[in-house]
């Protein structure tokens, strides 16, 4: 999945706690590139892939989010 942001640093950032954490039957890797980070789910089925592509998407979107706002300040 490749999420084009224009603070790619600070969402790899904000993911990389995740990383450390286990989701049962996923391997997941997040790159920062510019302009955009790159997150690579492997699961072993759909329900784990799906829960992990939630989880990852939704981290996303709050990284994101709170990066623009604490720009805002």
């Amino acid at each position: 999945m490749i999420v084009r942001t224009e603070r790619p640093e600070v969402v790899a950032g904000a993911l990389s706690p995740e990383l450390a954490e286990h989701i049962p039957r996923t391997k997941v890797s997040v790159e920062s590139r510019a302009g955009e980070v790159a997150i690579v789910i492997e699961a072993d089925d759909q329900a784990a892939l799906r829960a992990a592509l939630n989880s990852y998407i939704r981290w996303t979107n709050v990284a994101e989010e709170t990066a623009k706002e604490a720009g805002r300040r």
